[in-house]
């Protein structure tokens, strides 16, 4: 699984910190924005896989868990700093679950919304993916 946590480069201040992202701390140009908020403890979030987009998540606020399977293997991730995003390729589901109270999440993708990209069942994922 190539998935990875990314160090976001921020600028220390006493007035406040400042991460910044800029081309070369993910590896695609980002083509869409949109960000998770509100979500109830007990909720969760995903349940699929993307053929072609990828994916750079960021805890703005809070914390959460990531759960990802490449068809192989299953890790838990834990999200809670908002200078390190993670970096989820094609072809992983993911899952995420226990948002504290809250929590905001944001995510870029390398792609526009295509329902086309989504596999949603994950039987249809295990074949996609032997």
């Amino acid at each position: 699984m190539k998935v990875s946590i990314i160090e976001i480069p921020k600028i220390e201040d006493t007035r406040g910190n400042l991460a910044v992202i800029e081309k070369d701390i993910i590896p695609f140009e980002i083509k869409r924005v949109y960000y998770l908020f509100d979500v109830p403890s007990n909720a969760y979030r995903g349940g699929h896989a993307h053929k072609q987009l990828m994916q750079f998540i960021i805890p703005l606020s809070g914390s959460f868990d990531v759960v990802l399977d490449d068809g192989k293997e299953k890790t838990r991730v834990m999200l809670n700093k908002p200078h390190k995003g993670l970096l989820i390729p094609t072809g992983v589901w993911r899952e995420i679950d226990n948002f504290s109270s809250g929590a905001v999440c944001l995510v870029l993708a390398s792609e526009e919304f295509s329902e086309e990209d989504y596999i949603r069942d994950y039987e249809e994922f295990i074949k996609f993916k032997s």
